[in-house]
């Protein structure tokens, strides 16, 4: 077993390819895994950023290497993160239309059972420059069980009483639908630097808080600048991460240490509160 490039508490962070790196961690570990991969998208395409055009590229790890690589690589990962799961355990998978409907037919191809695709919105997503097409103002986030025998966490009296108010399209006290308006980052989440995929902290608190529980112990395979590790330290739930770039590793470390610099999450107030879940 390698050595951790980082650990801290119940906080560890592995540098390396993610493939290999999961061929070494024990199996039934992990209650949850995150996974935000590769979306194969930087092919020198254009977007739009501060109302300015910018290249799409966000790095060679993002680059495809043509449909039948893309997908070998997304079924090795997807395959290798099975037994890692604990029998009743769950995983999340975030993607654009890229990437995503290969990974929901992967994930039932390894024998997961797809619970919800979640709808992320996102109210201030960037105009597209070309006109030729619909603006991309959202993302799909695939929750799946381990097998259709497997009875997954699920925190359903939290979820209804989330009403944060940013999302306005949550109605008050009622079932949490499967669509979500959650605004990409805010200025703090943003202290250290970015990552050109970095998800908003309420998107990992509400994921974390739905599907775990305290002591828990959650995977995330493409750990980026870190958002999962970041809200599970904070939740005490233990953490591994897993990136190919150190660059990355080191501005998840910064995070991790500065945690209480950063607006975690949004509280709801209810019978049923958030320190419950701490």
């Amino acid at each position: 077993m390698r050595s951790p490039y980082f650990k801290s508490q119940n906080f560890t962070l592995y540098h390396g390819d993610t493939v290999e790196i999961l061929k070494d961690l024990s199996e039934s570990d992990f209650d949850m895994i995150f996974a935000d991969p590769p979306y194969f998208l930087s092919n020198d395409g254009i977007t739009c950023k501060s109302g300015q055009m910018k290249s799409v590229n966000k790095g060679n790890w993002d680059k495809s290497k043509g449909f039948e690589e893309d997908v070998n690589f997304t079924n090795e990962w997807i395959k290798k993160c099975r037994p890692l799961l604990k029998k009743d355990g769950s995983i999340w998978i975030s993607g654009t239309l890229h990437i995503i409907y290969k990974a929901g037919y992967l994930l039932e191809k390894n024998g997961y059972d797809i619970i919800n695709d979640i709808i992320w919105f996102k109210p201030n997503a960037p105009p597209n420059l070309s006109c030729r097409y619909f603006t991309h103002s959202h993302e799909i986030i695939l929750w799946a069980r381990k097998s259709n025998e497997s009875n997954h966490s699920f925190n359903y009296k939290l979820m209804k009483h989330w009403n944060n108010p940013k999302d306005k399209l949550k109605n008050k006290d009622k079932q949490m639908r499967s669509v979500w308006s959650i605004p990409l980052l805010t200025p703090s989440e943003k202290t250290h630097g970015r990552h050109p995929t970095q998800k908003p902290i309420e998107l990992l608190s509400r994921i974390i808080l739905a599907s775990t529980n305290k002591g828990d112990t959650v995977l995330d395979p493409f750990v980026g600048s870190g958002t999962t590790g970041l809200v599970c330290s904070v939740l005490n739930r233990n953490f591994v991460g897993i990136d190919i770039n150190k660059a990355y590793l080191d501005l998840s470390i910064k995070r991790y240490k500065d945690k209480n610099k950063e607006s975690l999450f949004y509280s709801p107030t209810s019978d049923n509160k958030i320190t419950d879940f701490l």
